[in-house]
């Protein structure tokens, strides 16, 4: 017959180089607007491809938006991957205004064309970033 054992074990944990009571720090400045509406946009069509949204009206009203700015906003993901990953990956605002708005990106967006796109958005970002 096997009897059981019982084992304790002590783990001591180290606190590495600074002091409990510091809380951790994050970067200066906040989240482009436009990144933070790309992210809207995908979590739009994620909810109405999962059928909890019946289509974008019905996003529109629940989100207390009009159909047009809802359309707005969805179509950021129609942008090509490489220029939603830039806009993501853009250095947070410190002071001022955004580099670069939605409004700014509709001529882009307008282009079905991904080449067209990335086209546009070189130039854009030699002349106006």
């Amino acid at each position: 017959m096997i009897t059981p054992a019982t084992a304790t074990l002590t783990i001591t944990l180290k606190q590495s180089g600074r002091s409990q009571s510091t809380a951790p720090t994050t970067s200066p400045g906040r989240c482009l607007r436009v990144a933070r509406l790309l992210a809207l946009a995908h979590e739009i069509e994620r909810r109405v491809r999962a059928g909890e949204l019946g289509d974008l009206a019905h996003a529109a009203r629940v989100l207390g938006l009009t159909r047009a700015r809802v359309t707005q906003v969805v179509n950021l993901t129609l942008l090509a991957p490489e220029i939603q990953e830039a806009i993501l990956a853009m250095p947070p605002v410190t002071a001022g205004r955004d580099a670069i708005t939605e409004r700014t990106l509709r001529p882009i967006v307008a282009q079905p064309n991904w080449e067209t796109q990335r086209a546009l958005w070189r130039r854009w970002r030699r002349n106006g970033a």
